[in-house]
């Protein structure tokens, strides 16, 4: 909201006070002020001037010689090369030694013919002419006639003005109007309020408004109030300069005087008003509805809008002529051949107004005051302020009484607040009657409620209040914080501390981070479709659908991380970085009924991508892809972290969404038997070929099993004081036995004596059967207490060798 101080002072004495200092003062009491603008952007010099006469260049067809009365006791010859210069024009002129934005007026010479000025533009005066017709855009600046020769730019254009911008928290709605921050201003600087009383500036005819007019409203509560005045007999021109001022100041484009006044009241009051052109009106009646399904609007911007059946609207006896709080329709619009007007005020529900402005990307100063909620007391108010202003400066003629319907009684609230409540949340010991000071500062009434009680009235434009507290922060703010004495920090305190699964998701953050992984975040929407790539997890759940999502692509809630590592990835390899080691932690969401009636489930989960290099490629080490073994490496550093090493195992069940033949499930090992806690392995090549990944591989792990089961305390061992025996084995199986498989056995087997087990060679094909391969192991053995002895070894080894041939079959390989 910018606030014109020149405007403010209409309503309060500014006087003692700079415009930084009031903005200061301001944002000390809890609203920021962004910036104090000048509208001087640094002029002087520049007067007013009559083109007495406009003559063609002889040596510049684009030039003109213009002969100017600038009141400087003889006439001016200047040089002008706009198209829109004539004879007979009031304008800005900068005389000799007059300065403007970056450039000092001389006398000059153009073409041959001296020139003793300039005739300047909005732009060049430091004008937004954005805020001015199209003519005046591109050409000088025309001030209307009858401006007075020889007056100071700065006096006629109001420029010596400076404007305020408030940076308005949702709340503070109050303060979207020129009267909602004379009474912050009021209370701030303790100074007396002065507003306009529009129902004694109006003189009405005889004629009454409802025999021209007549309003219904068939849903009150999306509008509780519309009220209208018939106003005949008016005359469409060019507002006042000293309105046109204000309003470019507030940054709204002047338009004409019936429009002009309806947007000055708007900012005045914070109540959005409309005037239809009331010959257009079919019927003579205005009535608030629904839209009907498929209606169908032209709004002032010229645009065709299809309208929702949620949707406000106003509707004469045939069609609809605006959107209610948003824009009115182009088939009423006042026109400069308007002769009566319907002035409409009314509240709107703002939850109503918002959806619609949302829904058709319409957005206006109207819609912004409505779906904040405007003042209920202020319809009637506005909308005799604007009847005023139109019979005043438009010469119409304000027919007898308001034509209402809904008049809404809203009650202004009272709320009674306790002095030691107060005294103790601000730390400050201040008597009633210093409340009840600070309290008519903010124009609210109060009175006494018993011992220590003040009961305090709420003014209907401060819907922001509703509770005590509230009034207690608005003690506050008018008290000022700075004198709000510090006090210690009283009571007992509880030391700060990481839960269980927080510690372990650090943990787990810092271990891949410093292994050369990269965390993301992903999207938690994702497409339907992507929600049936990886459902291992999931257990057969059903995809959490958005009520109002943003998109199709963004329309359910992921119940897997993998689909949005592996957009990350394309995204990475479509330029060119396809060496990626991601890794995410973040939740999954699923339910198991279709028509969602209870809160979802929510699980936590790891993701894991990699894919690309092995090592970053040089001159001495070839480049190597990575594969299965590298992330299941990765895996099992992150379970050895956490304590869990031979609880957790790895079966090829070819998960769905994976590589038949490159992937595992994974399963935590408990007393009541074993869970799975997730999957890993190269994804499936069809989806690899969908996304254009090279060979890529995920893994994704539920996070809750591992907070449970964690023994993630650095456990110690002594060690060894005397050598271990080292017996190596190789043994024909069947193909399809996993290694894992016969490292389980051998680790059973072994007993206390085998310290480790591990696999050095893989062999196929050659002499060996079909179906069949050749697994070699190496066995360490050591015994804490004394040097082993072949023959102690021997025996375990030899029952090692036997448990393998009598559960697989193995042969041992000479």
């Amino acid at each position: 909201m910018k606030v014109s101080t020149r405007w403010l002072a209409d309503y309060i004495s500014l006087e003692g006070v700079t415009a930084e200092e009031l903005a200061e003062k301001i944002t000390t009491a809890g609203i920021e002020i962004d910036g104090v603008e000048r509208r001087n952007k640094g002029i002087s010099g520049i007067v007013t001037g009559y083109v007495k006469s406009k003559e063609k260049h002889p040596d510049a067809d684009k030039l003109n010689i213009c002969i100017v009365d600038a009141g400087q006791g003889e006439d001016l010859q200047i040089v002008c090369g706009a198209k829109n210069v004539e004879a007979g024009q009031m304008v800005p002129v900068a005389i000799v030694g007059a300065k403007l934005p970056g450039l000092d007026i001389k006398k000059a010479k153009l073409r041959g013919v001296l020139s003793q000025g300039m005739i300047c533009s909005a732009k060049e005066l430091g004008l937004n002419d954005k805020l001015l017709p199209k003519e005046l855009q591109e050409g000088i600046l025309v001030l209307p006639e009858g401006t007075e020769i020889g007056l100071d730019i700065t006096k006629v254009l109001d420029l010596n003005d400076e404007v305020l911008e408030f940076d308005l928290t949702p709340n503070r709605s109050d303060c979207l109007s020129m009267i909602g921050a004379a009474y912050e201003v009021s209370a701030i600087l303790a100074r007396d309020l002065k507003l306009p009383k529009p129902e004694t500036e109006i003189v009405e005819v005889s004629k009454a408004a409802v025999d021209s007019i007549s309003v219904t409203i068939e849903n009150e509560e999306y509008c509780g109030h519309y009220a209208v005045r018939y106003i005949s007999g008016v005359k469409s021109a060019a507002s006042p300069l000293w309105m046109q001022n204000r309003l470019m100041a507030a940054g709204v484009r002047p338009i004409n005087n019936i429009v002009d006044i309806t947007n000055y009241v708007m900012l005045e009051y914070g109540q959005p008003l409309h005037a239809f052109d009331a010959d257009k009106v079919e019927g003579g009646v205005l009535g608030v509805r629904l839209a009907h399904a498929g209606e169908v609007l032209t709004t002032l911007d010229g645009q065709e809008r299809k309208l929702a059946p949620q949707m406000l609207v106003i509707a004469d006896g045939v069609k609809a002529v605006g959107l209610a709080g948003v824009m009115g329709g182009l088939a009423t619009e006042v026109t400069s051949e308007t002769v009566n007007i319907v002035l409409e005020s009314a509240r709107f529900d703002g939850g109503t107004v918002r959806k619609a402005s949302r829904q058709l990307g319409l957005r206006s100063e109207a819609s912004l005051r409505f779906e904040k909620e405007v003042d209920p007391h202020a319809v009637i108010a506005a909308l005799n302020r604007a009847a005023a202003l139109i019979a005043r400066y438009a010469s119409g003629s304000v027919h007898a009484g308001i034509v209402q319907a809904g008049t809404d009684a809203v009650k202004e609230k009272v709320l009674t607040l306790s002095l030691d409540k107060l005294n103790r949340y601000l730390g400050t010991e201040l008597s009633l009657l210093e409340v009840k000071v600070l309290f008519n500062r903010l124009h609210f009434k109060c009175g006494d409620a018993g011992e220590g009680l003040v009961e305090v009235q709420i003014p209907t434009r401060r819907g922001d209040i509703s509770y005590d507290v509230d009034l207690i922060e608005e003690i506050a703010r008018l008290y000022g914080y700075d004198n709000i004495p510090t006090t210690l920090i009283e009571g007992p305190t509880t030391p700060g501390a990481l839960t269980r699964p927080q510690a372990l998701r650090r943990e787990l953050r810092r271990l891949l981070s410093h292994g050369g992984y990269q965390e993301v975040m992903g999207y938690s929407f994702i497409q339907p479709e992507q929600s049936k790539l990886f459902p291992a997890l999931s257990n057969g759940g059903v995809a959490v659908k958005l009520a109002m999502p943003m998109s199709e692509e963004r329309s359910v809630l992921r119940t897997s991380v993998l689909p949005q590592l592996l957009e990350i990835a394309s995204y990475n390899t479509n330029r060119r970085q396809s060496d990626l080691a991601l890794f995410e932690i973040g939740n999954v969401f699923f339910t198991e009924e279709e028509q969602l009636t209870r809160q979802p489930r929510e699980l936590p989960i790891l993701g894991l991508l990699l894919s690309g290099s092995r090592a970053v490629k040089q001159w001495n080490v070839a480049p190597e892809q990575v594969d299965f073994f590298d992330l299941k490496g990765v895996l099992e550093s992150v379970l050895a972290h956490l304590g869990l090493t031979g609880k957790v195992i790895f079966e090829g069940d070819s998960p769905e969404g994976y590589h038949p033949g490159r992937s595992a499930s994974l399963y935590l090992l408990l007393e009541e038997g074993r869970v799975l806690i997730g999957t890993m392995g190269q994804i499936h090549p069809e989806l690899q070929r969908q996304l254009d990944l090279e060979d890529t591989y995920t893994a994704e792990i539920a996070l809750q099993p591992l907070y449970d089961a964690a023994q993630n305390r650095l456990q110690y061992s002594e060690l060894p004081r005397f050598p271990g025996m080292e017996r190596d084995i190789a043994v024909v199986v069947d193909a399809i036995i996993p290694a894992g498989k016969l490292l389980d056995s051998i680790t059973q087997s072994g007993g206390s004596l085998l310290q480790s087990v591990q696999v050095f060679d893989v062999y196929t094909g050659g002499k060996l059967d079909s179906g069949k391969k050749s697994i070699a192991i190496s066995l360490l053995y050591r015994h804490s207490d004394h040097t082993l002895t072949d023959e102690e070894v021997g025996e375990v080894h030899n029952t090692v060798i036997s448990a393998l041939q009598q559960t697989f079959g193995a042969e041992l390989r000479k």
